[in-house]
């Protein structure tokens, strides 16, 4: 949490003097733009949401990946208008030190409360809110990297305004880079730009932290420098966008068979820190849900890489995901298990208790037809009921790998 901006200088002028300016900030927070005329890349913002240059603008919800802006859109809305800023951090605090905030500067007119990651506070934090937005205690500036209409109540979003900010092209990038470099006095050639632009993802804030590790590091050749751009560049949140784009984006590749997809995205997982259990309980459930009885022996290799990631541990079982990952995404496929499951249950929920026919209870009463042992019969079979009612047919087997030899089977037995 951070007081206001007049006392937020206080405070800085104390740490500078203190430290005596030991204590660097970043240089996306030195190059921050000052005016509303600076803030490049969102050229669509202004016109798109003309409010943002009045006055009196709403409550509003920024929304948009990392690094295009949020922040630094809420500073000058701030500025531009000379009101009052606060700041607060959803994963910091929770609604009390908001409230104690809120408290804070109640004497104060035209608040604004900048509440940085929004999407943290649940649906009790979120309708704490709503009284303070209704009756104009502050106006508030929600920054979030979710979809707002996923992660935020209807209730907060019917009192706000949501403004969207898009992902920075290249050149914009190289724009954002070039400025930064004019605005500290320092110079890099044009492929360098072109270069950290390029691995910057979209992501200003990203770009910026590229140019500082440029700049730190004046003595190593453009060749040196590579590896370490690359090494700085790869982003890879465990708890964000990210993680469950790049999950999917596995699970999607394996079910449509492309093993060198399937890898790509396994690597860009193991890079990126994830946990290996995670990805190998997603082996196993896919096994079952995209492989099924085309190929039994999917779920034994991926319930075997499971036990291995666990026991054995990183860097070796990424072999062993590597070899199940591979195997899963080339052998043949059948969600029919998946789905008989989904129907079997929507049918049981769709009816009142399902009784057991006598005949098949653990104790069956004495007036109850005699239970035909199966393995009595030629070919371990013997026809007869096992429901009190006619039943859709919930499982049908495909014609691919061991799941036609079910099909067979089973219609021969019909």
């Amino acid at each position: 949490m951070e007081l206001c901006s007049k006392d937020h200088i206080k405070f800085m002028n104390h740490q500078t003097t203190l430290f005596e300016n030991q204590v660097v900030p970043p240089l996306a927070a030195r190059v921050r733009p000052q005016k509303f005329e600076s803030f490049k890349g969102q050229d669509h913002i202004f016109k798109k949401y003309p409010f943002l240059k009045q006055d009196n603008f709403p409550s509003l919800i920024l929304w948009g990946p990392p690094g295009t802006g949020k922040t630094t859109l809420a500073h000058l809305l701030a500025k531009e208008n000379k009101r009052p800023f606060y700041t607060f951090n959803a994963v910091l605090g929770g609604v009390s030190e908001l409230r104690k905030l809120i408290h804070n500067c109640e004497h104060e007119k035209d608040v604004i409360i900048f509440l940085d990651e929004i999407h943290r506070f649940n649906k009790a934090q979120q309708d704490a809110l709503l009284p303070y937005i209704e009756n104009g205690q502050f106006t508030l500036i929600g920054a979030t990297t979710e979809h707002p209409k996923s992660s935020l109540n209807n209730a907060l979003l019917s009192r706000v305004q949501i403004v969207v900010l898009k992902k920075h092209n290249l050149k914009s990038l190289e724009g954002i880079i070039q400025t930064a470099l004019n605005s500290i006095n320092e110079h890099i050639n044009q492929e360098m730009i072109s270069l950290l632009a390029q691995f910057s993802s979209g992501d200003a804030r990203m770009a910026l932290n590229l140019l500082e590790v440029v700049i730190n590091n004046k003595e190593l050749s453009q060749k040196e420098l590579l590896p370490l751009i690359k090494q700085n560049s790869r982003e890879y949140d465990k708890n964000d966008n990210r993680h469950y784009d790049v999950i999917s984006a596995f699970i999607k590749s394996m079910r449509g068979s492309d093993p060198q997809a399937a890898l790509l995205w396994l690597a860009v997982m193991i890079d990126g820190g994830e946990d290996p259990v995670f990805i190998a309980r997603r082996l196993v459930i896919f096994a079952s849900e995209d492989i099924g009885n085309a190929d039994p022996t999917a779920l034994i290799l991926a319930n075997n890489v499971l036990q291995i990631v666990q026991n054995i541990g990183m860097p070796e079982a990424r072999i062993s995901l590597s070899q199940v990952t591979t195997y899963l995404a080339s052998t043949v496929k059948s969600n029919a298990a998946y789905k008989a499951i989904n129907e079997a249950l929507d049918y049981v929920r769709s009816k009142p208790t399902i009784e057991v026919p006598d005949h098949l209870k653990n104790f069956p009463p004495p007036s109850a037809q005699a239970y035909k042992y199966p393995h009595n019969y030629p070919g371990n079979y013997v026809k007869q009921n096992y429901t009190l009612e006619e039943l859709p047919n919930f499982y049908r087997p495909s014609e691919n790998g061991r799941e036609k030899f079910l099909k067979e089977r089973i219609e021969k037995l019909i």
